[in-house]
């Protein structure tokens, strides 16, 4: 015996998603003598030790890939972590102008030399 249905009066759509993220540096951006009030607007406050000439900011999908950019961040230039979102895949960096240039730059150079990655340039204001 076959069953016939009748899905007109009650037609469903079934929706499949799916997060296929690339491999990418969206932002590399390097904020050189900060002024004191945009350490508290983001969170870091003003006089700590990792409060200091500059601030790097990256983001980098996938998110996990942030706990890579720390290692290799404080591996290339003297930078103090100030932020590290593993989740949300944002890194946050302070030293001097120097330090956050070089550390950002020996990032973007692995993830694109030895990971693969689609980097994009360090920005600077």
């Amino acid at each position: 015996m076959s069953r016939k249905y009748d899905f007109s009066a009650e037609e469903k759509t079934r929706i499949v998603q799916e997060l296929v993220p690339g491999k990418q540096v969206t932002i590399a951006h390097l904020i050189a003598n900060p002024e004191a009030a945009l350490y508290s607007k983001v969170g870091l406050e003003p006089g700590m030790e990792y409060t200091r000439s500059a601030i790097g900011i990256l983001t980098v999908v996938p998110a996990e890939t942030s706990i890579i950019a720390a290692d290799l961040a404080l591996k290339a230039a003297g930078v103090e972590l100030a932020f590290v979102d593993r989740f949300n895949g944002t890194l946050v960096v302070t030293g001097t102008f120097s330090e956050v240039e070089a550390s950002m730059e020996s990032i973007l150079q692995y993830l694109d030399e030895r990971m693969g990655f689609d980097v994009c340039d360090v920005t600077k204001t």
